[in-house]
């Protein structure tokens, strides 16, 4: 049996004050979460939490994103996360706020033949 990638859902987030990281990216997260339906997870009979959920996070400044967090805001799974370089910051001008926009890519691999 090999690990097989059974889904790719892709979502974007925001914080449009304060400049959060995190509330960008656990935005970004729950929207590719509910442009997704796994049921045939159930049809097929696979256990949900044997399931590899693999979450990437875009955003201009990936330190500053809470992983630990991310991590937990999902259901179901053994879950890994980490923030990479992406996403995009947009500065207000004349004030010292920015909209951050997170992107997230979330990967479902299960143990197949």
């Amino acid at each position: 049996m090999a690990l097989k990638r059974i889904i790719l859902e892709m979502g974007t987030g925001n914080d449009l004050h304060g400049g959060d990281y995190t509330k960008a990216a656990l935005r970004a997260v729950q929207d590719a979460l509910h442009h997704s339906s796994l049921s045939f997870i159930r049809t097929l009979g696979l256990d949900i939490h044997k399931m590899q959920v693999e979450v990437t996070i875009g955003v201009q400044r990936p330190d500053q994103v809470d992983i630990e967090a991310v991590r937990k805001s999902l259901p179901y799974g053994v879950v890994t996360a980490k923030a990479v370089k992406g996403g995009l910051d947009v500065p207000e001008e004349g004030r010292h706020d920015r909209a951050v926009i997170a992107s997230a890519a979330i990967a479902v691999r299960f143990d197949l033949p």
